[in-house]
């Protein structure tokens, strides 16, 4: 991909996930005889805590598999917005649950609070034996090696370093979680091998699944479809988020990318421009795109239509696989490195430096409000400000005034970002997904979606690093009263809304055009206003 010695040296320590199913398929047993162990000590829940790579494929299995009689119940921990934390706690007895901190790099800001807040509240109750109810999964030598060690966790898996997060979904971050609610990781893994080796090298180029789907991509985003529509019906509506980070966060760089289009509905061909590919990701009992009158409809339109076909869940791992063949292949037309994520440690830089300054100030800086009605709050950046109307009109007015200043900003081929910070329910979902397709309907653009900090580590290093073709709606809002972390003179409220402020900046740092809007405290009646 790169002759560069900065982009040779990333690149030669990051080609592990090629053999690693291999590996952990000798551990399949081992992973088994823990995951019983779990089970026959009583367990009723195993949250995952971590961040980007390391918590998607478990959301995807998770949201895929009908949980298994005799396991544990896995939840997913991946923000720190306060409501969250406190609505995994309440689902949970936490002398009866198993924490799993999963952090490749051990010191991952989000994966460490929640080890922090968990573990402080199960020594509470368990005293030095807290440990018993904590594992961790990270590299080897990792500052949380060492304090899985010092704590007396129950088990650590180390995972061979040479493996980023994101190209981690066949390595003990995945296969971990998987073993724990009972799936057959055997199975899994021998499925995800049979691929691999129909992507190696022995095998002619023209039968490669994974080189098949890179060629495709890769050219036809050279010829301006850049836009990755992921199809993705029951019971596979989650994988499109794992194969959103992998691509976001793999292509968006240098001013170049593929945009992942996860979860948006389809519609009928004269909402959409001529950047599209649409890939159906499918079980046997869904319709094949021929049969599928939208699909069809869009195939005769001129767009791109892929399909493709697992038997059910079990066929995750080929399809991860395949996924992970064909992005890296992809980013060799683009001549972009797929394995280094310059900008995600630029937001992660920025919410540093806030926290910091709110430790010394008392407080986080903000943006100056530019309009608001009804308990949002529009702001903007300091450079922004010659696109929005002069003076605003107060109130409601004001504020559809700037709504429509902003929107009027989107091109064709543009894809319009909505992101939000606040609790993840069904029925957020439902609002956003209604102001999504609005929008896609209104401006025939793709559109994206992601509740952050999660998307920071997926299609956020894509929204600064990629190229100058997103619109950005940041939403964010006070959401839950603080929690107190362990250690730190912060609660995880400040974290949140430093990261959702850093990621602004980042954003604004680079003239991108965007905008946010503060719902205030009751998020509902917030999104309902927006939405009206």
């Amino acid at each position: 991909w790169k002759t560069e010695a900065e982009h040779t040296k990333i690149i030669a320590n990051s080609l592990g996930w090629l053999e690693v199913a291999k590996l952990v398929r000798q551990h399949a047993g081992e992973l088994t005889s823990f995951a019983d162990e779990i089970a026959a000590a009583g367990f009723r829940h195993v949250v995952l805590m971590g961040m980007g790579g390391s918590s998607l494929c478990p959301e995807v299995l998770r949201r895929t598999n009908i949980p298994m009689a005799g396991h544990p119940e896995l939840l997913v921990l991946d923000s720190t917005v306060p409501a969250t934390v406190r609505r995994i706690q309440s689902a949970i007895d936490p002398a009866r649950t198993l924490f799993v901190v999963a952090s490749k790099s051990g010191s991952t800001k989000e994966p460490s609070v929640f080890y922090a807040y968990f573990f402080d509240l199960v020594r509470r109750l368990k005293g030095d034996k807290a440990g018993e109810n904590f594992v961790a999964i990270t590299d080897p030598g990792t500052m949380m090696d060492h304090d899985a060690q010092r704590d007396g966790f129950r088990k650590i898996f180390r995972n061979p370093s040479d493996i980023g997060g994101r190209y981690s979904a066949l390595s003990f971050f995945g296969m971990v979680p998987a073993a724990l609610i009972g799936l057959d990781v055997g199975q899994l893994l021998d499925r995800a091998i049979a691929v691999m080796e129909q992507c190696g090298p022995q095998r002619p180029l023209a039968e490669n699944p994974g080189a098949k789907l890179g060629a495709a991509l890769g050219v036809l985003a050279l010829a301006g479809r850049d836009k990755v529509t992921l199809v993705t019906p029951p019971p596979l509506e989650a994988v499109g988020l794992w194969i959103e980070q992998l691509i976001a966060e793999s292509t968006g760089k240098e001013g170049k990318g593929i945009v992942p289009i996860a979860g948006e509905p389809l519609g009928v061909p004269p909402v959409y421009g001529n950047d599209r590919v649409f890939v159906q990701i499918r079980t046997a009992n869904h319709p094949a795109p021929e049969v599928n009158p939208l699909l069809r409809a869009l195939a005769q339109a001129g767009h791109p239509v892929f399909d493709q076909t697992l038997e059910g869940a079990i066929d995750l791992g080929a399809e991860f696989f395949r996924w992970e063949i064909a992005t890296p292949l992809a980013c060799w037309f683009l001549n972009i490195d797929p394995f280094d994520q310059p900008n995600v440690q630029e937001s992660k830089d920025n919410t540093v430096a806030l926290l910091k300054e709110f430790t010394e100030r008392g407080r986080l800086p903000e943006f100056e409000p530019l309009a608001s009605f009804d308990g949002l709050t529009l702001s903007i950046g300091p450079d922004a400000r010659k696109a929005f109307p002069q003076p605003v009109t107060p109130g409601r007015d004001g504020l559809v005034a700037c709504l429509k200043a902003h929107l009027t900003r989107v091109r064709p081929g543009d894809y319009l970002a909505i992101t939000q910070y606040f609790d993840e329910r069904d029925d957020r979902d439902e609002a956003i997904q209604a102001i999504r397709v609005y929008l896609r309907d209104t401006f025939r653009v793709a559109t994206t979606t992601g509740y952050g900090p999660r998307f920071l580590h997926s299609t956020g290093q894509l929204h600064k690093g990629g190229p100058d073709n997103g619109v950005f709606l940041q939403l964010t809002a006070d959401d839950g009263e603080d929690l107190p972390i362990p250690g730190d003179p912060f609660g995880f409220a400040t974290l949140a809304a430093a990261q959702a402020l850093g990621d602004f900046q980042s954003l604004v740092s680079r003239n991108r055009r965007a905008i946010r809007i503060h719902l205030g405290s009751n998020v509902d009646a917030g999104l309902a206003t927006l939405a009206a």
